[in-house]
């Protein structure tokens, strides 16, 4: 098939290879348009427009995918098929009915749980022990068109937001790329979702990552994890903010109030609503990234300071 792959950041990278290294002829690539970036704020094209780029592949940089100027090149590529990974952009009918076979969405989670821009964080965030990537059409409403295949990946006790969307991303790759092989030969026919089940998975925004020490630790842990890389859990030291990198749950320290910090050599502990939690790498403002004991050293951390307002 001819296939106009969309997509914009670097977890789409890996289905964008597999796809330029499978039988299917890639004829072009959609994504966002440049964005600013950096101190200088230069524009930056996505790191999908720039693997396109090395790959020869024409680049559709549409301000929005209602545009008429983009619907007539999208049609002049003639495309058979539109495979979609975070490309980042509702898309209007007029430009799902381009593609005689439509655009199939790489969706990281086992729908219908967990429609939205966010999956894998909330699927870690609600303490799910497997979760995984569905192959859908888009249609109008949301993550809600039939499927056409799913993989499984476990979630591991310790992962992050970020480790756990690597390993959805590499495995999601080649379920897209089966997908697209079912759906050119005629082997695949596509399933109305269950209307039990659904979820939702929102944008996690900046605000939602700050800190409650006064929840349980599991749910003090499974935050930060959410939140890592981004938006980045934080707390707040002497009015500052201060991102929190993962944690440990440990229930041989002695219990802390919620917030309270407890530093020893090598450690620094913080109470929660249940056991501390043993904290990994911090970033204070304006600082690089460091471990939580080398940041405790540097502010001379006072015997019962204690974060935020817990």
């Amino acid at each position: 098939m001819r296939v106009v792959f969309a997509g914009t950041p670097e977890v789409a990278l890996p289905a964008l290879d597999a796809i330029a290294e499978s039988p299917h002829e890639l004829v072009g690539v959609v994504t966002r348009p440049d964005a600013p970036s950096g101190r200088g704020r230069k524009l930056v094209a996505s790191p999908v427009a720039q693997r396109a780029e090395e790959l020869g592949v024409p680049v559709l940089k549409p301000e929005h995918p209602r545009d008429p100027d983009f619907q007539a090149a999208l049609r002049a590529l003639e495309p058979d098929c539109c495979p979609v990974v975070a490309y980042g952009a509702l898309l209007p009918q007029s430009a799902l009915d381009i593609p005689e076979h439509g655009w199939v969405n790489l969706h990281f989670s086992l729908l219908p749980a967990w429609r939205g821009a966010a999956p894998v964080q909330h699927s870690i965030w609600a303490g799910d022990e497997m979760t995984g990537a569905t192959t859908f059409r888009i249609v109008k409403a949301l993550d809600a068109g039939p499927t056409f295949g799913v993989m499984t990946e476990s979630v591991r006790p310790t992962d992050t937001a970020g480790d756990l969307l690597g390993r959805l991303a590499e495995g999601g790759a080649s379920l897209l790329v089966a997908t697209l092989d079912g759906i050119a030969d005629g082997a695949i026919e596509a399933r109305e979702q269950s209307d039990e089940g659904v979820s939702f998975a929102p944008k996690i925004l900046v605000e939602d990552a700050a800190i409650d020490w006064t929840e349980p630790a599991i749910r003090v842990d499974r935050r930060i994890r959410a939140c890592t890389p981004g938006p980045g859990a934080w707390s707040t030291h002497e009015g500052e903010r201060i991102k929190i990198g993962a944690v440990r749950i440990d229930d041989t320290h002695e219990r802390l109030e919620p917030g309270v910090l407890a530093v020893s050599k090598n450690a620094v502990h913080v109470g929660t609503g249940t056991e501390p939690v043993k904290l990994g790498e911090v970033k204070a403002f304006g600082k690089k990234l460091m471990s939580a004991a080398d940041w405790a050293r540097g502010v001379r951390l006072e015997a019962g300071t204690r974060f935020g307002d817990a």
